[in-house]
């Protein structure tokens, strides 16, 4: 990952590579190319686990916008969770824009080992600061999810969960999840 000093421009994030994936965080660009294949396989399964439940209603509840990487404009940061989710009762219509300057309900990020210190240093206290209610740490190298509340903007810790195990977690605890899903 590499960082370019503050003050970071958006047309700074818009000037990198199409390989790159970048973000704003408290003025600084940081860059990195795009996932490893056990980061891209953890996240895009996860989606597809929630998509059909959560954002279709398909053997669910329903009642959520789930995205893959969007871009979100959070006051003067610019912030590429690897999933998020909005319930539709806060977003009612899903918007035709290139990025979100509602926070989401839910927010994942899929740890890698370029990216987690940003991920848990810089990320999650942003992430908490604008309201995001629930928060994932998904590591596939140690195939851990660990899932996060918000309570009065500082993180606590829900659940933590490993290897093969089959779970329910908040906010999407109507429908069980395996995580061996999650792992190649």
């Amino acid at each position: 990952m590499s960082a370019l000093h503050q003050p970071a421009t958006y047309d700074d994030l818009v000037a990198l590579p199409p390989n790159r994936v970048g973000q704003i965080v408290r003025g600084t660009l940081y860059s990195h190319p795009r996932p490893a294949s056990k980061h891209t396989r953890s996240s895009s399964a996860l989606g597809g686990k929630l998509f059909p439940s959560f954002d279709m209603g398909d053997g669910g509840p329903g009642g959520w916008w789930i995205l893959d990487e969007p871009e979100l404009h959070l006051g003067e940061d610019v912030l590429v969770p690897d999933l998020a989710g909005w319930r539709r009762e806060r977003m009612p219509v899903f918007p035709g824009v290139a990025w979100f300057n509602l926070a989401p309900d839910w927010a994942c990020e899929i740890l890698s080992p370029g990216t987690a210190r940003l991920d848990r240093i810089e990320k999650m206290p942003l992430y908490a600061a604008n309201g995001i209610s629930h928060l994932w740490l998904v590591d596939p190298e140690l195939r851990t999810l660990e899932a996060y509340e918000n309570q009065q903007g500082r993180w606590m810790l829900i659940a933590s969960h490993a290897d093969q195990e089959v779970v329910r977690v908040a906010p999407f605890a109507a429908v069980p999840l395996e995580l061996a899903w999650l792992w190649v």
